[in-house]
């Protein structure tokens, strides 16, 4: 499970900076969609054998590509380092994916001599979601290389998909950046969803330039499993979402224990806001 202060921020931070940097570097619609200039097909290829293998060094990423061409593993494997590290052009530095926050270090191997091991962050399995027009195949293959990153959604995915079937793909809402401060959630259920996504904004406000990734992966789920509360379609009755949750819940006893966690300590802030705001009046 991740710990390490990365360098990216809270969910507000990757509404409002991260996605829209990543989108104006590296494309704001998926290679696969139409063609688009080469640096960002680059980018987002890699980022695309990241999200379907795994961490890897960047030999490992060109041998995806190259399989045993020596040759072309090397010249591959110089591309992407640029691509992560950026490059400096006449005196201008060029971000990477690195700068940006999309890729972190995992770790080292010794394979081949001391080489560094890159993953998706989690604001770039988000862009991934985003922009790279993923198959409900490719993000279960994401998923289940990053269980660990993400544990309380990817690391329950297969039993997610058992108990809500494609309701798990509606992640890709969140990758969008939608109803991470949208006052427009109260109308949508009878349930406090407004209440507990405001709440988890305060909880996470002082982390927007820096974040425990362990905290951020916490921020997310919380926002995963409360959404579930939001009708998927117009129609639906809010109560049919409830039941989602409630089935989802009850067959996950952590789970259960870790999300009214959440939602107890929402409970006291609200409370604790109240009891200030009586204070009026006795002015």
């Amino acid at each position: 499970m991740p710990s390490s202060v990365s360098p990216f921020g809270n969910l507000y931070a990757y509404k409002l900076y991260t996605l829209p940097t990543a989108k104006r570097l590296f494309g704001s619609y998926s290679f696969r969609r139409k063609p688009t200039i080469k640096h960002h097909t680059n980018v987002q290829k890699m980022l695309e054998i990241l999200s379907q293998n795994g961490p890897l060094t960047t030999w490992g990423m060109a041998k995806v590509n190259f399989q045993n061409d020596v040759s072309g593993i090397r010249t591959k494997e110089k591309e992407y380092r640029r691509l992560l590290k950026g490059r400096k052009d006449r005196g201008k530095h060029s971000p990477g994916v690195l700068d940006v926050g999309l890729v972190v270090v995992e770790g080292k191997s010794y394979n081949r001599g001391p080489s560094d091991i890159y993953r998706l962050s989690l604001p770039g399995i988000l862009y991934c979601i985003e922009v790279l027009d993923l198959t409900h195949k490719e993000i279960d293959t994401m998923a289940r290389h990053h269980a660990t990153v993400l544990p309380w959604i990817f690391g329950r995915w297969e039993y997610l998909k058992s108990v809500i079937g494609n309701d798990v793909y509606r992640i890709k809402t969140l990758a969008g950046g939608t109803f991470l401060d949208n006052i427009q959630v109260t109308k949508m259920s009878k349930f406090p969803i407004f209440e507990l996504l405001t709440y988890l904004s305060i909880k996470y406000q002082e982390n927007y330039e820096y974040i425990d990734e362990k905290d951020l992966a916490d921020q997310i789920s919380c926002w995963f499993y409360t959404h579930l509360l939001i009708p998927a379609k117009p129609q639906e009755r809010s109560s049919v979402e409830n039941n989602k949750l409630k089935k989802i819940l009850s067959g996950d006893k952590d789970l259960k224990t870790w999300y009214y966690g959440f939602v107890k300590e929402a409970i006291k802030f609200y409370d604790d806001r109240f009891k200030t705001i009586k204070k009026l009046e006795k002015i």
